[in-house]
């Protein structure tokens, strides 16, 4: 029988979930499988959410591996889903279970109010856990772009911003790189306007707290990396 392939290099991944921040009280990270139409003709909305989960990060692994299930099992309209349109995604910046809790009871007094007898209350509350945050241990700017001269020079274009000391992550993603900056790590005499000067950088797309591909893992038939 042939199963899903989501990790795709585990010393990426593991060294990916080493990386990642120390979760402190009522905190969790946010992950989500989809289905992209952009990867596979065979999805016809734009993206189809196929699980998704909140995680400690010593069980981020072993939760992750579990997505692993026979083809046939993610299906859209009765029909399989392609290995090639999976990509899985994490909130880099740890969410607030308590804030959630608050938020949640709002949005279901809402669904209440408004006679939604459609709502699910899990969804409701898997949403408002994605929308609190609790710390911003990294701001993340997305650059929409696969170029190898740019590539080549993003690190310096980074450092020249915030200082040869502050803390940066690179990852190599399917359709360009995702920077993640520590806020408290830039230096001082960047400290004004690092955000900004990164922001106007040529093809950024996004900037935040976002979600972003798992390195190791499946992103619509690419692995991406940690740079």
């Amino acid at each position: 029988m042939n199963y899903y392939k989501v990790i795709q290099d585990e010393a990426i991944l593991r060294s990916f979930i080493d990386w990642l921040p120390e979760l402190e009280e009522g905190e969790a990270y946010y992950v989500s499988l989809l289905a992209r139409s952009k990867y596979s003709d065979a999805i016809k909305s734009d993206k189809q959410q196929l699980k998704r989960f909140t995680s400690r990060k010593e069980d981020l692994y072993s939760k992750i591996l579990q997505l692993e299930c026979p083809i046939g099992a993610y299906t859209q309209k009765g029909q399989a889903i392609p290995q090639e349109a999976l990509a899985i995604y994490i909130t880099p910046n740890p969410r607030s279970l308590y804030d959630a809790m608050f938020s949640g009871l709002t949005a279901l007094a809402k669904c209440i109010q408004n006679q939604n007898k459609h709502a699910n209350p899990h969804q409701e509350i898997m949403s408002e856990i994605q929308k609190n945050k609790s710390r911003s241990c990294y701001v993340d700017f997305d650059f929409d772009i696969k170029d190898q001269a740019f590539s080549a020079n993003l690190k310096t274009l980074i450092y020249e911003r915030v200082g040869q000391s502050a803390k940066v992550q690179f990852v190599e993603t399917r359709g360009g790189f995702h920077v993640l900056v520590d806020p408290l790590s830039v230096e001082e005499p960047f400290r004004k306007r690092w955000y900004q000067s990164i922001a106007e950088l040529p093809h950024v797309d996004q900037t935040g707290d976002q979600m972003i591909p798992i390195p190791g893992c499946s992103q619509g038939g690419f692995v991406p990396r940690l740079l």
